[in-house]
């Protein structure tokens, strides 16, 4: 789940319409549509004098899609009711809700446009931390409380937020200001390509789109070899992962993101198996019977070392994993202010988680490398 939430949802900006009653004046003619290759969640369309920026699944179950117009200044839209906001491009400044978005400003060389950010300290990198300790970066307060007067005196180009549903009621005097805002679903996409495909969703709104696919088409070639050196190892290590809270156990199902890593990495996930992109919820003994003898556990919760876990709870010590010393976790690598470097970069740099799991399933295939994300626990 994402670091940092916005309960913010919004209708058409300009004529402060509920998209569900907006009426299609005309068919816009689409140009051409620029390609994605992994992710689901969003399409970009090219048209005569301006692009269109679909967001496909702005939440999970979402029944309805939001399309916003990027035109370049002084471009003058026809049919602008079938829009949920004109956005003018490129941006001149921004503000996004969720850590993931971070990495993306940065890479494509726009972290200067960022004016504003819910709960600061969550942001984890050294970059934007500097523009935050020189009061380049706005508080806007917590998560689901975001200070709207702030936000207004701040007059960004666009706020970038996200929703878990379509129900968000802290939208009316955000609408009344003439801000656009748009949905970025990055969080809802299954695969891990998929979620890094989405630095094409800043890219277009920058005016950037070659380099975002530049960015993208590296990553992307770096998985996939990533991917295909895995597939030279001699065994197939089993995993557990996931640990408890209040006695219930917590572990990714087998179709999600996370299961993919494992999978990608040519290791077997005890849990495969069960369908669903979230995670599921076990009782110990179901954990114990199944996976007490797994080679590996990874991401075991918030823990930082193994006398931690132990004291946590006996049981942990049951498992041969964490007998033989092979409990590695993504949480003890943290910014300056306590933000988890894997939840703000990982879903953007997908090549190095799998590279990390590579090296923890399979050391031999990738002996120079140093893990980036994990830490083996002590």
């Amino acid at each position: 789940m994402k670091q940092s939430i916005l309960f913010l949802a919004f209708s058409v900006v300009l004529l402060s319409c509920k998209n569900e009653m907006r009426q299609p004046e005309r068919e816009l003619k689409k140009v051409s549509e620029i390609q994605t290759d992994f992710a689901e969640g969003f399409s970009i369309q090219d048209h005569k004098g301006y692009k269109t920026l679909t967001i496909t699944n702005p939440w999970p179950g979402a029944e309805k899609e939001f399309t916003y117009a990027l035109v370049e200044k002084g471009t003058v839209v026809e049919f602008q009711s079938q829009f949920d906001a004109i956005v003018e491009v490129p941006l001149k400044s921004i503000v996004v809700t969720s850590t993931t978005h971070i990495p993306s400003l940065e890479a494509l060389g726009v972290s200067d446009k960022l004016v504003g950010f819910p709960n600061l300290d969550y942001i984890s990198s050294e970059k934007t931390r500097n523009r935050i300790d020189n009061a380049e970066i706005t508080e806007l307060g917590k998560n689901e409380s975001i200070n709207a007067e702030v936000l207004i005196d701040l007059s960004p180009s666009a706020v970038v937020t996200f929703a878990v549903e379509g129900d968000n009621k802290t939208v009316a005097t955000i609408e009344r200001t003439g801000i656009p805002v748009l949905y970025n679903a990055d969080w809802t996409e299954t695969t891990p390509l998929g979620k890094a495909e989405w630095i094409k969703f800043f890219g277009v709104l920058f005016n950037k789109e070659a380099t975002a696919d530049s960015i993208f088409n590296h990553i992307k070639t770096e998985y996939i070899a990533a991917r295909k050196i895995a597939q030279n190892a001699k065994e197939t290590p089993t995993v557990l992962s996931g640990a408890m809270y209040k006695d219930v156990w917590y572990l990714p199902q087998g179709d999600s993101w996370a299961a993919r890593f494992i999978q990608d990495a040519n290791a077997n996930y005890l849990w495969s198996d069960t369908k669903g992109t979230g995670s599921i919820s076990l009782h110990i003994e179901s954990v114990l019977e199944k996976g007490q003898k797994a080679d590996y556990w990874i991401g075991p919760g918030q823990f930082t070392s193994l006398s931690q876990m132990k004291e946590h709870s006996k049981v942990y010590a049951q498992f041969e994993a964490f007998q033989q010393n092979n409990v590695f976790s993504f949480t003890t690598k943290k910014g300056a202010t306590g933000g988890v470097v894997y939840y703000e970069l990982a879903p953007n740099r997908p090549d190095l988680v799998l590279k990390d799991m590579i090296k923890i399933f399979h050391p031999e295939l990738l002996q120079d490398y140093e893990l980036y994300f994990f830490s083996k626990l002590d």
